[in-house]
């Protein structure tokens, strides 16, 4: 048995924060942003609007793409740094309000590579047929604890909610492999302290730069695969520098590499699902493309996947 995406859903506030309105609110300017990170626009959600309410959003597309019922769903996994309250968690509020009422759940937290635990997860309860469809979803609503008069960290970050659901796929497609790693010693340099994000932006720099880079590599090479063979690599949308080193490593052209990031900045653990759609959408991603999706976060966590498109 293969496991794979069948589904896949999204959801960005409607709020947009410009690189624009931040130079009206600290000393900074559209081109530093630009230049030094790529982001030109983050969504910003509303006062009101939790991590859960995004979250249900993303996944009630996900679960009609896949063509399932929500009572269908075996499992829920959450990733998030940024639940609505410590507990309960953000899978058990959205099992209710979806209606998924057959559906263990339990948050992740892992930051920005959460994405990539969770799918790694549901990959083994599919495979070892516990559950027939697992949903993964990343959110982050970032916005609540970006210290706003920090301009090294303000310009990063956004709001935003990605799903996907797994199940059996086709032979050939689906998950190739996989790698998840962490440091615990690098934990200092990304983090929340207090109630607000810090980060040693050097530090996290030369960390991402090379993890990316090697996480990318080594799970081609599990796969049994050439640099060659990728129709598409996903990174997590941090900074486009980062990005263009891991896409320089692996000797792709511009062109086989998502990139979001200057419409939603760092959305943290749902980067990923918000890039990917944004390729499945304008009909980029084919039947049997090869995908590499590479993201680090806050821990140190990283996680990477190589998978083959389709159902």
């Amino acid at each position: 048995m293969n496991a794979g995406i069948i589904g896949l859903g999204t959801y960005a506030p409607e709020k947009i924060l410009t690189n624009e309105d931040l130079e009206k609110r600290m000393d900074t300017s559209d081109e530093w942003i630009k230049t030094m990170t790529g982001i030109e626009e983050r969504r910003i959600a509303a006062p009101e609007e939790e991590s859960s309410h995004m979250a249900v959003k993303a996944a009630q597309e996900a679960i009609e793409d896949a063509g399932i019922s929500p009572e269908q769903i075996g499992l829920i996994l959450v990733a998030t740094v940024t639940p609505d309250r410590p507990f309960p968690s953000v899978a058990t509020m959205i099992q209710e309000q979806l209606g998924a009422t057959n559906a263990a759940a339990m948050d992740i937290s892992a930051a920005c590579a959460g994405f990539m635990y969770g799918i790694v997860t549901a990959k083994q309860f599919i495979e070892s047929k516990t559950y027939s469809h697992i949903l993964v979803v990343g959110v982050e609503k970032l916005s609540k604890i970006t210290n706003w008069e920090d301009r090294n960290t303000a310009v990063l970050f956004g709001d935003g909610a990605g799903a996907v659901v797994i199940g059996e796929v086709s032979e050939g497609r689906g998950i190739l492999s996989f790698e998840l790693g962490a440091n615990g010693s690098g934990g200092k340099y990304l983090l929340q302290d207090g109630p607000y994000i810090t980060m040693n932006g050097r530090e996290v720099f030369k960390f991402a730069v090379r993890q990316m880079g090697e996480s990318a590599l080594n799970v081609i090479e599990k796969a049994g695969l050439q640099k060659g063979d990728i129709d598409l690599l996903i990174p997590h949308q941090a900074n486009i520098r980062i990005m263009e080193a891991s896409r320089e490593r692996l000797e792709l052209p511009k062109e086989k590499m998502a990139k979001t990031i200057h419409k939603y900045g760092n959305t943290s653990s749902s980067s990923i699902p918000l890039a990917l759609k944004e390729e499945v959408k304008s009909g980029k991603v084919k039947d049997d493309d090869v995908i590499v999706m590479v993201g680090f976060g806050g821990g140190l966590t990283w996680g990477a996947i190589a998978l083959k498109w389709g159902k």
